[in-house]
């Protein structure tokens, strides 16, 4: 950082500026300082204002910076044993446990984000097309998981923007009006808990298409290196640090998740809605650690809760 003067007429203003270059592009933070400052007062006001500095370049660096990651031989490894003790094999799936699937996390991932639709409403709804008396947001938004599930069993792509936003667009058409399309000039995004603390920030606008081709750079680039555990845990949990949409991130996200594991050949994979606090604890993990352990962790917990939840239904259906 440097202090940069600029003359004002008869005036001196001093600003407080950063650069950093991302690839061709040079990002530039600045900070005024005041005009006509004595040394104390510019000292004073310089180490303020370091402080945001530094909260800006955090905001705009913490999202790119844990895909820049290698993962150790014993790493891979162990994530491999782990992806081989999963107790479901996708080849195993019929119809009916495809069907059962899409109704468990249609339920659960819609549940995350706020749909008061129980199980037993989603699964009539799904398979008898009858309306519950509730919210026509949240039942638009059973039917379109459900279909975005179909859409990414039939698709061979992988991860592009044009999925990513074809992935929204079918979940939300019928519910949000700028559906498929990502935020725009000036839409940013903050999360908060319920005590109303800032939990996680998108990243800013102006980076969403630089940060989406990146991950899907990285991905392009790690397919064939890394286990599926770690392909779909990385662009799910980056993918909701980009955060590209005004809403409904978290649903795509978990889609998206869903679409990289069944291209390796896993089983899709359902976050439960009890187990929503231990799921952001493992995104902030990833985020603020660039640790992909707690993500993975809860991914084989859920396998295990899947294959009983898919027993379950079955007994139900006899």
């Amino acid at each position: 950082m440097h202090i940069e003067k600029r003359k004002a007429g008869n005036k001196i203003k001093y600003y407080l500026a950063h650069s950093y270059r991302e690839g061709v592009k040079v990002h530039k933070f600045r900070k005024y300082l005041g005009q006509d400052l004595a040394e104390e007062k510019l000292n004073e006001r310089k180490q303020i204002a370091q402080k945001l500095v530094l909260e800006e370049i955090h905001k705009y660096k913490i999202v790119s910076s844990p895909l820049h990651f290698e993962l150790s031989k014993e790493e891979i490894s162990r994530i491999k044993a782990l992806e081989r003790s999963i107790p479901l094999r996708i080849v195993h799936l019929s119809e009916k446990d495809w069907k059962a699937f899409s109704e468990i996390f249609t339920y659960n991932t819609n549940a995350i984000e706020g749909s008061k639709l129980n199980q037993s409403e989603v699964n009539d709804l799904l398979e008898t097309d009858k309306w519950p008396d509730k919210s026509k947001e949240d039942i638009a938004e059973a039917y379109g998981v459900d279909e975005a599930i179909r859409f990414i069993r039939a698709t061979k792509e992988h991860i592009s923007i044009p999925l990513i936003k074809q992935i929204h667009k079918i979940v939300f058409k019928n519910s949000m009006p700028f559906a498929g399309n990502l935020r725009k000039r000036g839409e940013e995004v903050v999360v908060m808990d319920g005590m109303g603390e800032v939990v996680h920030e998108g990243a800013p606008q102006a980076r969403i298409n630089h940060l989406l081709k990146e991950l899907i750079s990285w991905y392009d680039n790690n397919k064939s290196e890394y286990p599926a555990l770690v392909l779909g845990a990385t662009v799910h949990n980056q993918f909701e640090n980009i955060h590209p949409f005004r809403d409904g991130n978290g649903r795509v996200g978990r889609i998206l998740l869903n679409n990289i594991l069944i291209k390796h050949g896993l089983p899709p994979i359902n976050i439960d809605f009890g187990n929503r606090v231990e799921y952001y604890a493992s995104l902030q993990s990833y985020e603020f650690g660039k640790d992909l352990k707690p993500t993975i962790e809860l991914y084989i917990k859920e396998y295990e809760n899947l294959k009983k939840e898919l027993g379950d239904y079955k007994k139900k259906k006899k």
